[in-house]
C-alpha cells in the first residue's frame, strides 16, 4: 500500500502555494505602484487593508467569534502596526523609487529578523550569522548608495519598511505558539483597516472605475496572497519553502520592466544579489544548527 502524505511531508505542495502568496504579494505591489500615480499613496494603503479584511472576515465567519478571541490583545496591535508600518513605508517608497529596486532593499527583512530573534527571542547568534547579516547591510548600501549623485533618500523608505515588517514576523513567532493563525491574520487586517480608515478621509479621491478596479484587486491579492503564505507552511516545513521569498525580486523586476521600463542597474543587481546571498547564508545555517 502507498502511504498518505502527512500535511508537512508534501514539499512540493508547500513551495507551489509559497511561491503563488509570493506572486500575489508582487503583482499587488505593481498595483500600488499603478493606483498610486492616480490618487494618494494613503487611499492605496486602505485599499489594501479594506479589501483584506472584507475578504477574510467571509472566509472565517462561520467561527469568527471563536478566532477574534486573542490571548495577546497587547501583541496582537503593536504587531499589526509594525506591519502597517512596514506596508506604508513600501508603498510610499514605491512613488519614488523603480519596484525592483524598493523590493531588492525590503528583500533585507529576513536579515533583521535573524537579528532581532537574537536580541529579543534569545536566539542563537553566531559569528557566521554575524557575517551574514554585515553582508547583508553592505548590499543595501551598494544599492541606497549614499554620499553619490544618484543617492536617494526615498531609497531609506524600504529599509526602514522592512524593520516594521521583521518586527511583525518575530511578534507573530513570538503569538504563534498558542495562538490560532487565523486569529493573527484577521488582527493583522482588521487594526490597519480601522487605522486607514480615520486617515483616508483627509486624503480621498473620487476614484473612477479604473482606481475602483485596482482598489479591489490590491485588496484581493493581499488577502489571496496572505492566505496562500499560511496554508504553506502546513505542507513544508519553514525553512524548506524560506529560500523562495526570493523569487519576490525576480518578479518585480519583470513587472517594472514590462510595465513601467524600468531597468535596475548595475548596483541594484549586485546590492540585491549580496542581500539574497546573505539570506540564502543565513538560512543555510539556521538548519545546520543544532
Amino acid at each position: 500500500m502507498t502511504a498518505i502524505a502527512s500535511p508537512l511531508n508534501q514539499p512540493g505542495k508547500g513551495i507551489l502555494l509559497y511561491m503563488s502568496g509570493i506572486f500575489c504579494m508582487a503583482t499587488m505591489d505593481l498595483l500600488a505602484k499603478i493606483l498610486s500615480q492616480e490618487v494618494h499613496v494613503t487611499q492605496t494603503i486602505w485599499a489594501r487593508y479594506a479589501g483584506q479584511t472584507i475578504i477574510v472576515t467571509i472566509w472565517l465567519l462561520p467561527t469568527l467569534k471563536t478566532v477574534a478571541r486573542t490571548k495577546y490583545p497587547g501583541l496582537q496591535f503593536v504587531r499589526s502596526m509594525s506591519l502597517l508600518m512596514g506596508t506604508s513605508l513600501f508603498f510610499l517608497s514605491l512613488t519614488y523609487l523603480g519596484l525592483a529596486e524598493a523590493t531588492a532593499i525590503m528583500d533585507i527583512n529576513p536579515i533583521f529578523i535573524t537579528l532581532g530573534a537574537a536580541l529579543f527571542l534569545g536566539e542563537r547568534f553566531g559569528p557566521r550569522r554575524a557575517f551574514g547579516v554585515v553582508a547583508a547591510l553592505v548590499g543595501a548600501l551598494v544599492i541606497i548608495r549614499p554620499g553619490t549623485e544618484v543617492f536617494s533618500p526615498a531609497a531609506f523608505l524600504p529599509l526602514i519598511a522592512a524593520t516594521g515588517y521583521a518586527t511583525f514576523i518575530l511578534l507573530t513567532r513570538k503569538v504563534g505558539h498558542d495562538e490560532d493563525p487565523r486569529t493573527s491574520l484577521l488582527y493583522a487586517a482588521l487594526l490597519g483597516a480601522i487605522v486607514t480608515s480615520v486617515i483616508v478621509p483627509f486624503f480621498w479621491t473620487v476614484p473612477g472605475p479604473k482606481e475602483i478596479a485596482l482598489m479591489l484587486a490590491i485588496g484581493a491579492l493581499g488577502a489571496l496572497g496572505q492566505l496562500f503564505l499560511i496554508q504553506a507552511v502546513r505542507f513544508a516545513e519553514a525553512s524548506a519553502i524560506a529560500p523562495f521569498s526570493y523569487v519576490g525580486l525576480l518578479i518585480a523586476a519583470i513587472w517594472g520592466a514590462l510595465v513601467f521600463g524600468e531597468y535596475p542597474d548595475l548596483a541594484t543587481w549586485i546590492g540585491g544579489a549580496i542581500i539574497v546571498a546573505s539570506g540564502l547564508y543565513i538560512w543555510h545555517r539556521e538548519r545546520a544548527a543544532p
